[in-house]
Protein backbone atom coordinates (compact mmCIF):
# COMPACT_ATOMS: atom_id res chain seq x y z
CA UNK A 1 0.00 0.00 0.00
CA UNK A 2 2.84 2.27 0.74
CA UNK A 3 3.96 1.75 -2.84
CA UNK A 4 0.72 2.87 -4.27
CA UNK A 5 0.77 6.11 -2.29
CA UNK A 6 4.26 6.98 -3.44
CA UNK A 7 3.42 6.20 -7.06
CA UNK A 8 0.32 8.41 -6.90
CA UNK A 9 2.28 11.22 -5.33
CA UNK A 10 4.96 11.09 -8.05
CA UNK A 11 2.27 11.17 -10.76
CA UNK A 12 0.55 14.17 -9.24
CA UNK A 13 3.77 16.14 -8.90
CA UNK A 14 4.93 15.40 -12.42
CA UNK A 15 1.60 16.57 -13.88
CA UNK A 16 1.87 19.88 -11.96
CA UNK A 17 5.41 20.49 -13.21
CA UNK A 18 4.60 19.83 -16.84
CA UNK A 19 1.51 22.07 -16.74
CA UNK A 20 3.31 25.00 -15.05
CA UNK A 21 3.88 28.21 -16.99
CA UNK A 22 7.47 29.09 -17.89
CA UNK A 23 9.14 31.98 -16.07
CA UNK A 24 10.43 34.69 -18.41
CA UNK A 25 12.76 37.41 -17.15
CA UNK A 26 13.68 40.47 -19.15
CA UNK A 27 16.75 42.49 -18.20
CA UNK A 28 18.97 45.13 -19.73
CA UNK A 29 22.52 45.68 -18.54
CA UNK A 30 25.16 48.21 -19.46
CA UNK A 31 28.79 47.79 -18.52
CA UNK A 32 31.95 49.82 -19.07
CA UNK A 33 35.47 48.52 -18.46
CA UNK A 34 38.32 50.91 -17.66
CA UNK A 35 41.81 49.41 -17.47
CA UNK A 36 44.89 51.28 -16.27
CA UNK A 37 48.29 49.57 -16.33
CA UNK A 38 51.80 50.70 -15.54
CA UNK A 39 54.80 48.83 -16.96
CA UNK A 40 58.53 49.15 -16.49
CA UNK A 41 61.16 47.72 -18.83
CA UNK A 42 64.71 47.06 -17.70
CA UNK A 43 67.30 46.55 -20.42
CA UNK A 44 70.30 44.61 -19.25
CA UNK A 45 73.30 45.14 -21.49
CA UNK A 46 76.86 43.95 -21.12
CA UNK A 47 79.22 46.29 -19.27
CA UNK A 48 81.46 48.59 -21.29
CA UNK A 49 84.85 47.07 -21.90
CA UNK A 50 88.26 48.32 -22.92
CA UNK A 51 90.04 45.60 -24.84
CA UNK A 52 93.80 45.43 -24.80
CA UNK A 53 95.42 45.21 -28.23
CA UNK A 54 97.34 42.03 -28.81
CA UNK A 55 100.98 42.42 -29.68
CA UNK A 56 102.37 39.39 -31.39
CA UNK A 57 105.94 38.61 -30.43
CA UNK A 58 105.88 34.87 -30.95
CA UNK A 59 108.76 34.94 -33.43
CA UNK A 60 111.89 34.07 -31.47
CA UNK A 61 114.08 36.03 -33.90
CA UNK A 62 112.63 39.35 -32.75
CA UNK A 63 114.35 41.47 -30.15
CA UNK A 64 111.13 43.06 -28.95
CA UNK A 65 108.76 42.55 -26.04
CA UNK A 66 105.10 43.52 -26.20
CA UNK A 67 103.48 45.50 -23.40
CA UNK A 68 99.76 46.29 -23.35
CA UNK A 69 97.12 47.39 -20.86
CA UNK A 70 93.57 48.65 -20.52
CA UNK A 71 91.50 50.59 -17.99
CA UNK A 72 87.70 50.75 -17.96
CA UNK A 73 85.32 52.82 -15.86
CA UNK A 74 81.55 53.06 -16.13
CA UNK A 75 81.86 55.87 -18.65
CA UNK A 76 85.23 55.77 -20.36
CA UNK A 77 87.66 53.05 -21.38
CA UNK A 78 91.22 53.40 -22.58
CA UNK A 79 93.56 50.75 -23.94
CA UNK A 80 96.98 50.84 -25.48
CA UNK A 81 100.07 48.89 -26.21
CA UNK A 82 103.61 49.19 -27.44
CA UNK A 83 106.72 47.18 -28.08
CA UNK A 84 110.01 47.58 -26.26
CA UNK A 85 113.19 46.87 -28.17
CA UNK A 86 115.97 44.97 -26.43
CA UNK A 87 119.08 46.77 -27.68
CA UNK A 88 121.47 44.17 -26.28
CA UNK A 89 119.67 41.42 -28.18
CA UNK A 90 119.93 43.47 -31.39
CA UNK A 91 123.61 44.11 -30.74
CA UNK A 92 124.31 40.39 -30.29
CA UNK A 93 122.43 39.45 -33.47
CA UNK A 94 124.14 42.17 -35.52
CA UNK A 95 127.57 41.22 -34.19
CA UNK A 96 127.04 37.54 -34.92
CA UNK A 97 125.85 38.28 -38.46
CA UNK A 98 128.83 40.55 -39.17
CA UNK A 99 131.23 37.96 -37.67
CA UNK A 100 129.69 35.20 -39.85
CA UNK A 101 130.47 37.39 -42.88
CA UNK A 102 134.14 37.36 -41.91
CA UNK A 103 134.33 40.92 -40.55
CA UNK A 104 135.73 40.21 -37.09
CA UNK A 105 136.92 43.74 -36.23
CA UNK A 106 133.51 45.20 -37.19
CA UNK A 107 131.78 42.55 -35.04
CA UNK A 108 133.96 43.50 -32.06
CA UNK A 109 133.21 47.19 -32.73
CA UNK A 110 129.49 46.50 -32.53
CA UNK A 111 129.93 44.67 -29.23
CA UNK A 112 132.08 47.53 -27.90
CA UNK A 113 129.08 49.88 -28.06
CA UNK A 114 128.11 48.36 -24.69
CA UNK A 115 130.00 49.99 -21.79
CA UNK A 116 130.45 46.62 -20.04
CA UNK A 117 132.12 45.07 -23.11
CA UNK A 118 134.21 48.24 -23.64
CA UNK A 119 135.49 48.11 -20.05
CA UNK A 120 136.13 44.35 -20.22
CA UNK A 121 138.15 44.71 -23.42
CA UNK A 122 140.18 47.56 -21.89
CA UNK A 123 140.84 45.54 -18.72
CA UNK A 124 141.95 42.55 -20.84
CA UNK A 125 144.53 44.71 -22.62
CA UNK A 126 142.76 44.48 -25.98
CA UNK A 127 141.03 47.84 -26.44
CA UNK A 128 138.09 48.22 -28.75
CA UNK A 129 138.83 49.33 -32.33
CA UNK A 130 138.75 53.09 -33.00
CA UNK A 131 138.02 54.19 -36.60
CA UNK A 132 139.92 51.21 -38.06
CA UNK A 133 142.78 51.38 -35.55
CA UNK A 134 143.43 48.45 -33.23
CA UNK A 135 145.75 47.69 -30.32
CA UNK A 136 147.80 50.50 -28.73
CA UNK A 137 146.84 52.99 -31.45
CA UNK A 138 143.14 52.45 -30.63
CA UNK A 139 143.87 52.72 -26.87
CA UNK A 140 145.57 56.11 -27.28
CA UNK A 141 142.69 57.37 -29.50
CA UNK A 142 140.14 56.31 -26.88
CA UNK A 143 142.15 58.11 -24.20
CA UNK A 144 142.27 61.28 -26.36
CA UNK A 145 138.50 61.15 -27.06
CA UNK A 146 136.74 60.09 -23.83
CA UNK A 147 133.47 61.72 -24.98
CA UNK A 148 133.22 59.04 -27.70
CA UNK A 149 133.43 56.15 -25.24
CA UNK A 150 130.16 54.32 -24.64
CA UNK A 151 128.24 55.41 -21.57
CA UNK A 152 126.60 53.13 -19.03
CA UNK A 153 122.82 52.99 -18.81
CA UNK A 154 122.90 55.02 -15.60
CA UNK A 155 124.81 57.83 -17.33
CA UNK A 156 122.42 57.77 -20.31
CA UNK A 157 119.33 57.78 -18.09
CA UNK A 158 119.96 61.28 -16.68
CA UNK A 159 117.44 63.08 -18.94
CA UNK A 160 115.47 59.95 -19.75
CA UNK A 161 114.73 59.33 -16.08
CA UNK A 162 113.12 62.75 -15.78
CA UNK A 163 110.97 62.02 -18.83
CA UNK A 164 109.89 58.66 -17.39
CA UNK A 165 109.02 60.23 -14.04
CA UNK A 166 107.01 62.96 -15.77
CA UNK A 167 105.21 60.39 -17.91
CA UNK A 168 104.42 58.24 -14.86
CA UNK A 169 103.01 61.26 -13.05
CA UNK A 170 100.85 62.13 -16.06
CA UNK A 171 99.53 58.58 -16.28
CA UNK A 172 98.78 58.61 -12.55
CA UNK A 173 96.79 61.84 -12.80
CA UNK A 174 94.87 60.53 -15.82
CA UNK A 175 94.09 57.32 -13.90
CA UNK A 176 92.74 59.32 -10.96
CA UNK A 177 90.53 61.38 -13.24
CA UNK A 178 89.15 58.21 -14.79
CA UNK A 179 88.35 56.80 -11.37
CA UNK A 180 86.57 60.00 -10.35
CA UNK A 181 84.35 59.80 -13.43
Amino acid sequence: MFRIIITALVLVLSINVSLADPIVTQSTSTSAVTTTSKGETTVKSPPPSAITPSINASNSDLCTVGVAGAVQTQILGISGGTTITDENCERLKLSKTIYDMGMKVAAVSIMCQDKRVFDAMKMAGTPCPFLGKIGQEAASEWDNNPQLQPKSKKEEIGLGEQVVKGTAAGIGIAGLLLLIL
